[in-house]
């Protein structure tokens, strides 16, 4: 099965969620719905973090499946972290500088609530 896109393969800007479907009964919603942070990890790192859950959270097990070190281990979680970090700190950018657009009054105040909803976490 594909993995799911989150950049656009044209020009590398982030997807947007437009469209969902029930397969069960073929409801339909459209809009739009923001993508979690954890899809947007590279999928090695997303496996990495399910592998994580499903052992419980447990490092030392981790190592062991992995064949790795446990300090490997410590730092590739922290390399997420922070890569997690860093994807929620790019919202609240996003969030600032529209907010610094509404007071020096480059967007109306209307726009701005219609940006901040499109980034907001």
């Amino acid at each position: 099965m594909a993995t799911f896109p989150t950049h656009c393969p044209s020009c590398s800007h982030p997807l947007t969620v437009a469209r969902l479907r029930c397969d069960g009964c073929g409801t339909q919603l459209e809009g739009h719905f923001r993508v979690h942070e954890l899809l947007l990890l590279p999928p090695e790192d997303l496996e990495f973090v399910l592998t994580f859950v499903r052992v419980s959270g447990s490092l030392k097990e981790m190592a062991r499946l992995r064949g790795q070190s446990y300090p490997t281990i410590r730092n590739r979680l922290n390399e997420i972290v922070a890569t997690l970090g860093q994807l929620q700190g790019t919202v609240a950018t996003k969030q600032h500088e529209i907010l610094d657009a509404i007071a020096r009054g480059d967007i109306s105040v209307e726009e701005g609530a219609r940006r901040l909803k499109d980034v907001k976490p």
